[in-house]
Formats: structure tokens, C-alpha cells, sequence
């Protein structure tokens, strides 16, 4: 089984913002799969799902993006699921052009505050990530505004192609490895 998880922040308020580029890509992905994204366990919202025949939870926490980790380590224990291998983790990136996919098999936090949470609560940081380029921090803007901000026309364009990109990805991931996936989908 595997929990592919897309970052973000709960509420209205935070609908379509670069710092919900996770939830974003779920709900597309939830989309193409006839799947629902309802469900209440754990923190978070949750639907059930087959991706190239293995089961699949995806996952939209609902513990605000700082406190990612607390949702997510709870469902892998509860589910019995190893975060090194069969977890998967979409998140937003400023470090990224807008549209741009990265998928990394591990790493550091790179900054990002949902991603340091899941490291400290899951206590690894060999989990997949698979970051969507929202842009580039401007020289002189608060990166809080920034992140919380919405991107421009052309940006989100580009944010939404690289939406459809992530169910793919994630197939790629599961049934050829994450080293295929890199290679497909890093550009």
C-alpha cells in the first residue's frame, strides 16, 4: 500500500494558493481516478483508491502544513505503512519555475516547513517527494505573503499543466521506481 500525501493548508482562505500546490495536484489526481477525497481519519482527509494495480490512500492533512508529519506518521502507523518506499509527498517549491516538477527519492527539508514536520514525526527523510515549482521568491518579498499568495495567470497555467503530470509520476513511482520517475519527469 502506499499514501501519496499533497501538502497544504485547510480552509477557504487558503483555496489555490501556492503553499496548497499539494492539495491542488490530490484533487486532480483524485479527479482522474473517480475517486473522493472525503473521508475523516487521522487529521486529514482521505480516499482509497488503485493506481496501477497497488492500493493507494491519498491524503490532504488537515493539520495546516506545519504540523504535516503529526497526520502522516499517524496514518503510516495505522495503515502499516514504511515511509522509505511507500510514501509519497507532493508539495509546493519557490525554488522551482513555475510548473516545474522535481521528484526526489530523499533528502533534507530544503526549507519547507510541512516537509521538516514529516521528518521529525516520521523520523526519516527517506520518503519520495515529488515538488511543484510555484516560482521563484522575488528579491525583497516576504516569503510568508509569497507562499500564501496566488500565482499569476501564466504561473498558474503552468502549475495546473504540471498537475496533470503528478498521476504519471506516481504511476512511474510504483511500478518502475523512483530513479525511472527522476528520470521521465525532472526535465
Amino acid at each position: 500500500m502506499y499514501i501519496v500525501a499533497g501538502l497544504g493548508n485547510p480552509g477557504l482562505k487558503y483555496r489555490h494558493t501556492r503553499h496548497n500546490t499539494g492539495f491542488d495536484a490530490i484533487d486532480v489526481m483524485a479527479k482522474a481516478l473517480g475517486c473522493d477525497v472525503k473521508k475523516e481519519e487521522c487529521r486529514a482527509k482521505t480516499g482509497s483508491t488503485v493506481i496501477s494495480g497497488q492500493k493507494v490512500l491519498l491524503v490532504k492533512p488537515q493539520t495546516f502544513m506545519n504540523l504535516s508529519g503529526e497526520s502522516l506518521q499517524a496514518l503510516c502507523s495505522y495503515y502499516k505503512v514504511n515511509p522509505a518506499g511507500e510514501l509519497i509527498v507532493i508539495s509546493d517549491d519557490i525554488a522551482l519555475p513555475a510548473g516545474k516538477i522535481r521528484i526526489r527519492a530523499k533528502g533534507s527539508a530544503g526549507g519547507h516547513n510541512g516537509l521538516k514536520d514529516i521528518i521529525k514525526n516520521c523520523g526519516t527523510e527517506d520518503f519520495v517527494r515529488l515538488r511543484i515549482g510555484v516560482g521563484t521568491l522575488p528579491a525583497g518579498q516576504d516569503m510568508i505573503s509569497f507562499v500564501l499568495g496566488r500565482e499569476g495567470k501564466d504561473d498558474r497555467r503552468a502549475v495546473e499543466e504540471a498537475f496533470e503530470k503528478c498521476l504519471p509520476a506516481v504511476e512511474t513511482i510504483i511500478t518502475e521506481g523512483t530513479e525511472k520517475a527522476m528520470c521521465a519527469f525532472n526535465g
